[in-house]
C-alpha cells in the first residue's frame, strides 16, 4: 500500500527540524547511531587530549603537527583496505573488531599518562594505531547506513549522522577541556576507553550484514575497481577534491592550544574546539530544508567556499569572541557541505562498491586534516601563527572555486536526473517490492 502523503503542516515541520524517520523505522540504525555517537564523544575527548599532552611535553608547534603526519600512512592504508574489507565481509564484525582494539589503545594512552614521566613516543605510536583501526572500521560503519535505511530516508539519515557528529564535536572537546584542566590527560583517555565499551554493547546487538557480492575477496584488484569507479564519476571526484583542499589548507584545530594562549584566554581552549560544532549543530537542527535541494554538488561547493573564508577571517582576528564566532560560521558551512556530500554518496553509489568508495571518501575526510595539521604547524613555525591560519583559509576558498570550474559535472549534478541516482532508486524500489509482495498477497 502506498504511504499517505504528509500534510502541509508536517511538511513544514520537516523543513525546519530534523527528520527522525530513520531512527523510528530501523532498530539496527538506532543501535549503530547511538553506539557510534557515544564512541565519537570519547574519541573527541582524546582528539583534544593528544595535542594538549604533546604540547605539554614538548612545547613545540612542529611536534604537535607531527601527530597528523604520523597518522597519515596508517590512514591511507586502513581507508583503502577497510573499504575492500567492508565490501567482502560482514560489516558488523569489522566494526566490532576495530572498536575492541581501539578500547585497548585508549587504555594504553591512559596508563602512559599516569606515569611520572609520560613518553611522547607512546602517544605518537598509539595515535598511529587509532588512525589505522578507525580507518579500517569507518567504511563498514558508513556502508551499513544505506543497508539499514529506506532509500527515500537517506537524506534524513545523512542529516542525523551530521547532527550526531556535530553534537559529539561540541560535547567531546568541551568535556575534554574540563577534564584536562581539572584532572589531566589520564582521565581524558579513561573516558575514551569507557565510551568504546558502551558502544560495543550496542554493536553486539546489530544484525549481520553480509556483503552485496557473495564470494568477493579484498585485495588490490578490488581496491583498484573502487578507485576506477570513483575516477569515472567526476561529480564524486569533485566532492573528494573539495573536501581534501578544505582540510589541508583550512584545518587549524591542532593549533588551538597556541591560539588560546596568544588570545590571552586559556579558558577558551575547549570552546575553540567546540565553536565550529556549535555552528554545525544549528545548521543540522534546521536541516529539514535540505531534502528539497536536488543540486547537491552546488551545495557542497558553495558551503566549502564559506568554510574557507570564515577560517581565513578567524586567522585575522585578535578578539576571542570574534574568533569563536568565525569558527561557528565555518562549522555551519562545513555541516551543510557534509550533508550534501553524504546524500550524494548514499543515493548514487552501488551497494557492492559502497565500502570501497567509503574508504576513498575517508582519505579525503581524514587524511586532509592530518596533512592540515602538519601544514599549519610547519608554516606557523616558519612564519607566524596568524599567517598560517589566515592564508590557509583563503587559499582553501580559492581552490574550491577552481575545482568547481574544472569539474563542471559536480556543479551540474541533479539527483532527479542523474543516471546513477536513478539506477539506485530503481534497485531499492525493486528490493522493497520483493520484500513486501508476500505481505500484500496475504492481504489480498
Amino acid at each position: 500500500m502506498t504511504p499517505p502523503e504528509p500534510s502541509q503542516e508536517e511538511s513544514r515541520r520537516r523543513r525546519l527540524h530534523l527528520d527522525l524517520r530513520p531512527l523510528r523505522s530501523s532498530a539496527d540504525f538506532r543501535r549503530l547511531y547511538i553506539g557510534g555517537g557515544i564512541s565519537f564523544i570519547g574519541t573527541m575527548v582524546t582528539y583534544v587530549a593528544i595535542p594538549f599532552q604533546v604540547k605539554e611535553l614538548t612545547d613545540s608547534f612542529a611536534a604537535v603537527g607531527l601527530v597528523g603526519l604520523l597518522q597519515l600512512v596508517p590512514m591511507v592504508v586502513g581507508g583503502l583496505w577497510g573499504g575492500a574489507l567492508a565490501d567482502a565481509h560482514d560489516k558488523r564484525r569489522i566494526v566490532l573488531l576495530c572498536s575492541s582494539v581501539a578500547t585497548g589503545l585508549a587504555a594504553v594512552l591512559m596508563v602512559n599518562a599516569f606515569l611520572a614521566q609520560p613518553q611522547v613516543w607512546v602517544v605518537y605510536l598509539v595515535a598511529m594505531g587509532f588512525s589505522l583501526f578507525d580507518s579500517l572500521a569507518r567504511p563498514s560503519a558508513e556502508a551499513l547506513v544505506p543497508r539499514l535505511v529506506a532509500h527515500d530516508q537517506l537524506p534524513a539519515a545523512a542529516a542525523l549522522t551530521s547532527f550526531r557528529m556535530t553534537f559529539g564535536s561540541i560535547l567531546g572537546p568541551t568535556l575534554g577541556g574540563v577534564v584536562l584542566a581539572t584532572w589531566g590527560s589520564p582521565w581524558a583517555y579513561a573516558i575514551d576507553a569507557a565510551s568504546y565499551l558502551v558502544a560495543l554493547s550496542f554493536y553486539f546487538r546489530l544484525s549481520r550484514v553480509p556483503p552485496a557480492e557473495v564470494g568477493s575477496r579484498p585485495g588490490l584488484r578490488q581496491i583498484s575497481q573502487g578507485v576506477a569507479y570513483a575516477w569515472s564519476r567526476k561529480d564524486l571526484l569533485g566532492t573528494y577534491a573539495i573536501d581534501f583542499a578544505a582540510m589541508v589548507f583550512a584545518f587549524p584545530y591542532a593549533m588551538f592550544p597556541f591560539v588560546a594562549e596568544e588570545l590571552g584566554a586559556p579558558w577558551s581552549l575547549g570552546w575553540l574546539y567546540a565553536a565550529g560544532s556549535i555552528g554545525g549543530l544549528i545548521a543540522a537542527l534546521t536541516s529539514g530544508w535540505t531534502v528539497r535541494v536536488s543540486h547537491h554538488g552546488r551545495g557542497v561547493a558553495l558551503a566549502a567556499v564559506g568554510w574557507g573564508v570564515a577560517i581565513g577571517l578567524f586567522g585575522l582576528t585578535t578578539n576571542v569572541w570574534w574568533a569563536l564566532a568565525m569558527l561557528a560560521v565555518a562549522g555551519a558551512a562545513d555541516m551543510i557541505s557534509v550533508m550534501f556530500r553524504l546524500t550524494m554518496w548514499n543515493q548514487s553509489i552501488p551497494d557492492e562498491l559502497r565500502g570501497r568508495l567509503a574508504g576513498i571518501e575517508l582519505l579525503s575526510f581524514t587524511a586532509g586534516p592530518q596533512l592540515g595539521q602538519v601544514r599549519s604547524g610547519l608554516l606557523a613555525q616558519a612564519t607566524s601563527l596568524r599567517f598560517s591560519l589566515a592564508s590557509g583559509g583563503f587559499t582553501s576558498a580559492f581552490l574550491t572555486a577552481i575545482i568547481a570550474v574544472f569539474l563542471p559535472s559536480l556543479w551540474r549534478y541533479d539527483v532527479r536526473t542523474d543516471p546513477n541516482a536513478a539506477l539506485q532508486r530503481k534497485r531499492r524500489a525493486q528490493e522493497a517490492a520483493r520484500l513486501s509482495s508476500g505481505g500484500e498477497r496475504c492481504e489480498e
